[in-house]
């Protein structure tokens, strides 16, 4: 049977949402790219810049879970409105004078913004695509911060090499500005408030849905993906600018290089994964398979860091051991949405980005703290990278255990034809 074509305007609101999670990216990677003069100007330690990285996370998840379930109440419309609005004023203070506190307080506020927006555009751009035809749609939405990265870094880095760290946050404020602005005008909510995967208004418990097995899948397969992403985030460049004794001007432009690779094995997951399921494949193996693989590859490839020899060998193993992970984040949004019922969709999905972004509160911390107790810089990252490795491939081992879409929507929706629960 095929699905039933997408709402009109449903592309441009995906396009909308795409360039939200550009700006949602940039505003990520900003500390990272600057890492190394704002270490310099606030005369921090590496235990302390990796505290500000960890402290983007501090309210991520909680409030990636109070605004899901806002989400499911509230059109998912102003909800986005108001956390950008949120990011865009969390990074304006950085233009002035700034010490360590405030960059840190910053930090924590743009996180508490940005910790449901990941969750909260998918749950959006899910009102405008039928099940059958969302894995696309999502690598695009992700796609955001891969081009986020990409477009915002060079420019970024310019401002930063040119005139100050202070001015590349002041631009991500603007940028912000602007898009509330633009969504505004344009945005909208999608119609489709049934769900061709749970066609019916049913409810689950919550308790049977985060402990149902593909559920904890995604969230422990994801948790290393992420682990990865928030080390890039934070050590890239700077690993790059000290370890590896690259210039800054040089760094900008190999910071975006895990971005363009990341976007290519997203996009060709969302696209290999939409085509196995035109041809009927189970979603077990279109989604949870194609998702979980990657990162076991990415994580011995990762492994192979400390070993290999110079510096352009140790950023492409980096470049493509942190690249394959994010094939994850494309399929668990759709699979958990295969057994989710709308009325309790944005919540679990939000949900389940507050626990597998808890990786972004430990990895910088860890990394931060291996640096500075290490015999020398270049074996602190070392340490790290293969503390990272690992984690990569326990996640991936137990996703590929544990991700069973198709057969948990047949379970849990036959548990909800019973008697109504509370």
């Amino acid at each position: 049977m095929n699905a039933p074509p997408a709402p009109k305007g449903a592309w441009r609101v995906a396009f909308l949402l795409f360039l939200f999670m550009l700006v949602n990216f940039a505003d990520k990677i900003v500390v990272g790219l600057a890492g190394v003069p704002i270490m310099a100007d606030l005369k921090l330690e590496p235990e302390q810049f990796g505290l500000i990285g960890s402290a983007f996370f501090f309210l991520y998840p909680v409030s990636a879970i109070a605004v899901g379930f806002l989400a499911n109440r509230v059109a998912t419309r102003w909800v986005l409105l108001a956390l950008a609005l949120i990011w865009a004023l969390a990074q304006l203070p950085m233009v002035g004078d700034a010490g360590f506190t405030m960059l840190l307080v910053c930090r924590i506020i743009l996180g508490a913004g940005e910790g449901p927006a990941g969750a909260v555009a998918a749950h959006a751009i899910y009102k405008w695509f039928p099940n059958e035809k969302r894995t696309l749609p999502t690598a695009v939405l992700s796609q955001g911060s891969a081009f986020g990265v990409i477009l915002a870094v060079p420019a970024l880095n310019w401002l930063i090499v040119h005139y100050s760290w202070h001015y590349a946050f002041g631009a991500l404020g603007i940028a912000g500005l602007v898009w509330v602005v633009i969504w505004l005008m344009l945005g909208k909510e999608g119609p489709l408030v049934l769900d061709s995967a749970t066609p019916e208004d049913i409810r689950i418990p919550y308790l049977r849905l985060l402990t149902s097995r593909t559920f904890v899948g995604c969230c422990t397969a994801s948790f290393g993906a992420y682990w990865a992403l928030s080390l890039g985030l934070t050590w890239f460049t700077p690993f790059v600018v000290k370890g590896l004794g690259v210039s800054q001007n040089e760094a900008g432009a190999i910071s975006i290089l895990p971005w363009i690779f990341g976007a290519v094995v997203v996009l060709l997951t969302g696209w290999i994964s939409q085509l196995m399921m035109a041809r009927g494949i189970s979603t077990r193996l279109a989604r949870g398979v194609l998702g979980a693989v990657p990162l076991i590859v990415g994580g011995f490839v990762m492994g192979l860091v400390p070993y290999a020899e110079g510096a352009g060998l140790r950023i492409a193993l980096l470049v493509a051991g942190s690249g394959l992970s994010g094939a994850i984040y494309v399929v668990c949004g759709p699979m958990i949405s295969e057994f989710t019922p709308v009325s309790q969709r944005g919540a679990a999905i939000s949900i389940y980005g507050a626990i597998y972004t808890l990786a972004g509160i430990l990895a910088p911390l860890v990394m931060g703290s291996l640096i500075q107790h290490a015999s020398g810089q270049t074996e602190g990252y070392m340490s790290g990278f293969t503390v990272n490795a690992v984690i990569l491939v326990v996640s991936g081992l137990l996703g590929l255990l544990l991700l069973w879409p198709d057969s948990e929507r047949a379970r849990l929706r036959g548990a909800a034809r019973q008697p109504k629960f509370a």
